[in-house]
């Protein structure tokens, strides 16, 4: 893999994880994420994001010192567990809860919208996900 070309090392880029079942919007959230300068991990579902940040019952974080992660993004809708399941996982860790996440979704429902932002998500993103959407996500990350 080539080296980054920015001055910037790949261990100090933000690591975000993308949580999406549909491989073609998660391939553009990483897309999108990659241009922002941040390094990348994706799940294709809940309990699968849950195994990458150690939180399954075994504890043991699969990321095995591939560095923590600064932040979550996540799809709301996904069978199996949705978005607002896996937030309320990651908010009841005493290891990740601090760990900003972000909810998309392609669905403008306000209730649902409300429910996840007072259950601690950082922001609800609208699908489709814009590099606007992102730099704003970036920027509050790096400060």
């Amino acid at each position: 893999m080539a080296a980054p070309s920015s001055s910037m090392h790949q261990h100090d880029l933000p690591h975000v994880l993308a949580v999406d079942d549909n491989l073609i919007d998660r391939k553009l959230v990483e897309k999108l994420l990659r241009n922002s300068s941040c390094k990348v991990t994706t799940a294709e579902n809940g309990p699968r994001a849950l195994e990458l940040l150690g939180l399954t019952s075994g504890g043991q974080n699969s990321m095995n010192g591939r560095s923590k992660v600064n932040l979550v993004i996540t799809d709301y809708c996904m069978p199996g567990m949705t978005g607002y399941e896996l937030l309320k996982k990651i908010k009841e860790s005493s290891v990740m809860k601090e760990v900003p996440v972000v909810i998309m979704s392609s669905e403008n429902i306000p209730t649902r919208i409300n429910k996840c932002l007072e259950e601690g998500a950082q922001m609800f993103i609208l699908k489709p996900l814009k590099q606007s959407d992102v730099k704003k996500l970036t920027c509050q990350l790096m400060n």
